[in-house]
């Protein structure tokens, strides 16, 4: 799941990372853990050694059936005996090493939660108006685009239902985008929404993230959160040529969340909710550091290209050790200017993984001198409704409460210049 021997040569770097990411793991037991299970592999293929050489005397003839039927006896209790405590303590090592996380890039910012994100810069600028602004909810129940109630009684909390242009709306946003990105080079996936927990704990969802996922407990599948899951997962196990990297694909997919721990936050409209749809970006790109770093700077400023067309302010942040997954490197947020909220509410997340889901996933390539490589994976939200539907109504809502339709989504919408 990481290089076992970098831990071990740099087990300082994985302390730092375990208290920035607050991980419950005690390094100092998984040490010890890994001395155990390799004094164990020597003691088990020490005695495997052992009665391959008895069998070889016997076939040789240089020791009696007798003889190594007494060798044997022993030989296979005491291995049995050991092969059994070398099963149990790699099981509980491997317990330990799923919740080592990959380090932090140096220039990561430290806290604890999203609070203490870095804000890097702003593109655009909220409007001024001269009217009382509605929220995206009076906007969404003047125009008809959505039913919370009649979903509500059909699903429970946080369910919705959009109607008529809110329909139209949200596949426009989404279509834009995906076509977007299509045209920069990625291949458009439609992957499966529902995976096995290999997957889930492949990608870096599992463990840690298993709350918030909804698990098919009679199929034992889960349903995923993003598309990346899925696309990374048909991806294990392959070996890659290294003149076919990178690889770029895009999802576009129903997403499903249960939100676990957000009792009571943000009970009203589309802003937290348990199924949404959303566009993403996914990169496999060759074990390099820098290749990566412009691999992440392209992937964000595809998502900040579609919110700049579609005219709505923003800011980028770097996001703090203590808010970042298990398995990220590094992560800048996007957060979208929202009026009724009177703040930036997130709307994109940007990701680099290094190796981490690679190993994970058994993910490799072959270089050109033939070497193998485990691959750099990335991801990036390019677009993800109904939240942007949030920003998109209170920032082009009109005094008399038309919805202003920028020009490069008007193809999306039969032309029109605004939702009346």
């Amino acid at each position: 799941m990481i290089d076992l021997e970098h831990l071990r040569h740099n087990p300082d770097l994985y302390r730092k990372a375990i208290k920035q990411k607050r991980i419950d793991l005690d390094l100092t037991v998984l040490l010890a853990q890994d001395a155990a299970v390799r004094d164990l592999r020597r003691q088990v293929d020490g005695l495997r050694a052992e009665r391959n050489r008895i069998s070889a005397r016997v076939a040789a003839g240089t020791l009696t059936r007798d003889e190594a039927s007494l060798h044997s006896r022993t030989f296979s209790e005491r291995l049995e005996l050991a092969e059994k405590e070398l099963k149990g303590t790699e099981h509980a090592f491997a317990k330990l090493t799923a919740l080592l996380p990959g380090l932090p890039a140096p220039d990561v910012p430290e806290g604890d939660g999203d609070e203490d994100n870095v804000e890097l810069y702003r593109r655009g600028k909220p409007a001024v108006c001269d009217f009382a602004q509605r929220d995206h909810v009076e906007l969404a129940t003047l125009h008809g685009m959505v039913d919370f109630e009649a979903a509500r009684q059909a699903a429970g909390s946080r369910a919705y239902a959009l109607l008529g242009a809110g329909v139209l709306l949200e596949q426009a946003l989404l279509r834009f985008a995906f076509d977007l990105v299509i045209g920069r080079g990625f291949t458009p996936v439609a992957p499966p929404l529902m995976v096995r927990e290999q997957a889930m704990f492949g990608t870096g969802y599992f463990p840690l993230g298993e709350d918030n996922a909804y698990q098919l407990r009679d199929d034992d599948l889960y349903l995923t959160g993003t598309s990346e899951v899925g696309i990374m997962a048909m991806q294990a196990g392959r070996l890659l040529e290294v003149d076919k990297l990178p690889l770029r694909y895009v999802g576009m997919t129903t997403c499903f969340r249960s939100e676990a721990g957000s009792a009571g936050r943000d009970v009203k409209g589309l802003y937290r909710v348990h199924q949404f749809q959303k566009v993403e970006q996914i990169v496999i790109g060759p074990n390099d550091v820098e290749s990566s770093r412009q691999a992440h700077g392209e992937i964000l400023q595809n998502a900040e290209d579609i919110l700049q067309a579609l005219e709505l302010p923003y800011r980028v942040v770097a996001v703090c050790a203590g808010d970042m997954g298990l398995g990220q490197v590094r992560k800048n947020d996007i957060e979208t200017w929202m009026p009724s909220r009177k703040a930036y509410g997130e709307t994109h997340s940007c990701s680099t993984f290094h190796d981490f889901q690679a190993r994970r996933l058994n993910l490799r390539y072959r270089d050109a001198s033939g070497q193998k490589h485990y691959v750099h994976t990335l991801n990036n939200t390019a677009i993800a409704s109904p939240r942007i539907l949030i920003a998109f109504l209170e920032n082009h809502q009109q005094k008399d409460g038309t919805i202003y339709i920028p020009p490069a989504l008007r193809p999306y919408l039969s032309g029109r210049t605004a939702i009346q």
